[in-house]
């Protein structure tokens, strides 16, 4: 292999998940690759971050007790080459919609990454909910493979970076033909639901409801409406999560 990029290659499903290995072999084609993932599955831990962490050898690299965050930052300044591009995957499961961004372990991965000055790209796949929750063989991370080696081989020499501080993919299962890849934005559409049992509160994600009865409210160019059309979702995102300054705010300042 003749490449001089180096990646730093984490995720939230734990360093021995299917996803992970099919990733590192994907990426292990076509750049210099650092494994440095979760020693068990840190699932929605979003950007939590420990103040010490134990490290061990893995075959792929190191496995952290700790979060994904956690691997980022070890294997950005301690254990790790320097490093060209996080990725983080790939994830059993979507991760799709605004609301995610702080909640999954995967993105927040990226997001940590971008923080840290270097670019990133979170790889998710998706599995129909009337599947879920199942198994998976890596054979079934192909087309997030696919789409993760593309743009890894051609987005940073592009120029994409210079435009977004990170990419949120999400793939579908691999089918007859190879699916198409389509920029997105992130949907806002957003419903929860809790049910009181007695002692204890149920929460239901119901958009998550809804994409299994094909009744999504996403509009057209979204990462959800993309994914259940059985295309490669790919968002383009920035770090810092801030709004326009405005007059009103000003006032209830100066009046303060």
């Amino acid at each position: 292999m003749d490449t001089d990029l180096e990646i730093l290659l984490t995720n939230d499903d734990g360093i021995d998940s299917p996803g992970f290995r099919a990733l590192y072999d994907a990426l292990s084609a076509v750049a210099n690759v650092t494994a440095i993932a979760p020693a068990s599955d840190q699932s929605a831990v979003g950007r939590a971050m420990s103040s010490e962490v134990g490290v061990e050898e893995h075959e792929l690299g190191f496995s952290i007790a700790g979060t994904p965050a956690d691997c980022v930052v070890a294997g950005l300044e301690a254990l790790g080459p320097s490093t060209d591009l996080v990725v983080s995957g790939c994830n059993t499961g979507a991760n799709l919609g605004a609301y995610v961004l702080g909640r999954s372990g995967t993105v927040s991965a990226a997001v940590e990454a971008a923080f840290c000055g270097v670019p990133a790209i979170a790889v998710s796949l998706y599995i129909p909910e009337d599947e879920w929750p199942r198994e998976t063989d890596v054979e079934e991370y192909a087309e997030a493979c696919r789409a993760a080696q593309y743009l890894v081989e051609r987005a940073p020499a592009r120029g994409v970076f210079e435009h977004a501080e990170y990419l949120n993919v999400n793939a579908p299962l691999p089918g007859d033909e190879p699916a198409s890849m389509v920029v997105t934005r992130p949907s806002t559409v957003y419903e929860m639901g809790a049910i009181q049992n007695d002692d204890s509160i149920t929460l239901r994600d119901l958009s998550w409801e809804a994409m299994s009865e094909g009744t999504i409210d996403d509009p057209d160019g979204t990462d959800r409406r993309a994914i259940m059309e059985g295309k490669v979702s790919v968002s383009p995102l920035t770090a810092p999560h801030t709004t326009e300054r405005h007059e009103v705010l000003d006032g209830l300042a100066a009046e303060y």
